[in-house]
């Protein structure tokens, strides 16, 4: 392949605002100074950022202002770059990567920005001293243009019985992966503790962390005052934490490009594999305990670069629960005893997770570390929605031999398309066993609500219906659920007058 569509990303930047007040940086100001530290970075004046073809913003959990891909081009010069939003999703910056990495190739596009940010945490200031949101508004010559559909990710049935609740629907996840596993709850607890202490040794040694501080795994695993549970077995320090003030960008171009542009070749990344997926709805999968469109995204990725988990020095697997990597690294083919670590920044829930453009912030972190660790290679992993939609990539400051292209991902998304959903009803009468299950706790630390994915039947007949439900909100019965497995269990669901029930046995 020639170098004129040969893709690198050639500049980083990253900003994490820990001092704010009600007078601090909004989104836009803190993707602004992203964009211009990437290009710092990259050793190009912020008045070269006026040549990008594509600006692509990755939406934020607030957005502040109407356009905001058009406001940042307003703000960094880059008015003549096709303009983007890309919806909700934490694959998206991943996915922007190999996206406009085939559109180099292809001769599409020559030289793109994505940047991304959060500012909650002002945000949440300027609410609680105002009463009013946040004044972040800027002038917009209409509404922005989606890059991808922004389609839901649960169903108006799932949001309604509680799926739509991030912590809870991995909460159930976990409990699946523990039952399989045969763990018992006070068991896996602790490993759960375990598997995030690792991730608070990188936190508090990375400059970026909104949390750098290094803590144990009973400290993260046993509820308490400062540390409640959110959604059982989920304690807050096992959440991702949104409440931040961070931002990230990334410069992407040819080779040929970077060259003209007077960029070193010290700085040039190269992506040696990519992939992407999409699971089915939460209620027609086949099981809560793996992910089919993880395990063949994990193959696609070292498929298209030749590579393998053996290869991979540094990895950044998305962490927004505990079920997340754990499900990742399951998938991966890595063993719990793995001297690897799983994280370059801390993860979302100690670094920040900036909204959907944390894996912005790690894909940033994964090329200051291979520039370091020149030769080796990193795997960066990402998960938008409830395991909804994945994405992989494979960095190294080694230049891919040969051509670079990027498989279509229609075509191996094809083979999870075509497996017929597990059958499910929305309207559920009968007895029913538990298939996994989470209760919800409220800011005092007190159970609230149990939330129940079950089969009208046994749970090893593939005919048994799958439903969602809720649990009486007895405190008595959801504290009880807490302290035994209670996957298996029998019980009748009804409908009520607004949402499904499920009474246990």
């Amino acid at each position: 392949m020639s170098e004129k569509n040969m893709p690198v990303l050639v500049g980083v930047g990253q900003v994490t605002e820990r001092e704010f007040d009600v007078d601090s940086s909004s989104v836009l100001d803190l993707m602004e100074q992203a964009a211009f530290k990437a290009a710092e970075d990259a050793g190009i004046s912020k008045a070269s950022l006026a040549d990008l073809d594509t600006l692509v913003i990755v939406k934020s959990f607030r957005e502040s202002t109407r356009n905001s891909p058009e406001a940042l081009a307003n703000r960094i010069g880059a008015n003549r770059a096709t303009q983007w939003l890309m919806p909700n999703g934490g694959n998206g910056p991943q996915y922007l990567v190999n996206r406009f990495g085939e559109a180099i190739t292809n001769g599409e596009s020559q030289f793109v920005m994505f940047a991304g940010a959060e500012a909650m945490a002002t945000a949440r200031k300027i609410v609680k001293a105002t009463g009013e949101q946040p004044p972040w508004q800027e002038a917009a010559s209409g509404d922005p243009s989606y890059l991808v559909e922004d389609v839901e990710l649960s169903t108006a049935h799932e949001q309604q019985h509680g799926l739509w609740l991030a912590p809870g629907f991995y909460a159930m996840s976990e409990n699946a992966r523990r039952h399989q596993l045969g763990h018992s709850v006070e068991e896996h607890q602790l490993e759960l503790g375990k598997l995030f202490a690792r991730f608070t040794e990188v936190a508090a040694k990375n400059p970026h962390a909104w949390y750098p501080v290094q803590r144990s795994a009973a400290e993260i695993a046993t509820a308490t005052g400062t540390n409640r549970y959110v959604a059982w077995p989920y304690t807050k320090y096992m959440n991702a934490m949104n409440q931040i003030n961070q931002s990230a960008a990334l410069l992407l171009t040819s080779v040929e490009h970077a060259r003209k542009l007077g960029i070193s070749e010290d700085k040039f990344i190269y992506l040696h594999g990519c992939s992407d997926t999409r699971e089915k709805s939460i209620l027609g999968r086949k099981n809560y305990y793996s992910s089919e469109a993880m395990r063949v995204m994990a193959e696609q990725v070292f498929a298209s670069g030749d590579l393998g988990i053996d290869d991979m020095k540094h990895i950044d697997f998305y962490s927004c629960f505990p079920s997340a990597v754990a499900m990742a690294r399951d998938t991966f083919g890595m063993s719990v005893e793995d001297p690897r670590q799983l994280t370059i920044t801390g993860g979302l829930p100690f670094h920040g997770g900036a909204g959907n453009n944390y894996v912005m912030n790690s894909i940033a972190a994964m090329v200051e570390k291979v520039r370091v660790d020149r030769g080796s290679y990193g795997l960066v992993t990402a998960n938008g929605g409830y395991f909804s939609k994945h994405a992989a990539g494979i960095y190294s400051t080694n230049p891919v031999e040969g051509d670079w292209s990027r498989t279509d991902p229609a075509s191996y998304q094809k083979v999870l398309d075509d497996v017929p959903d597990t059958l499910f009803t929305e309207s559920p009468n009968g007895e029913g066993t538990i298939e996994t299950y989470t209760v919800l706790y409220g800011r005092d630390n007190k159970p609230q609500q149990g939330v129940v994915i079950g089969r009208l039947g046994e749970l090893d007949d593939p005919k048994a219906e799958r439903f969602v439900a809720m649990v009486d909100d007895d405190s008595n019965v959801l504290e009880g659920m807490t302290h035994v497995d209670m996957i298996g269990s029998k019980g009748v669901a009804s409908i009520g007058d607004d949402l499904n029930k499920f009474s246990l046995k």
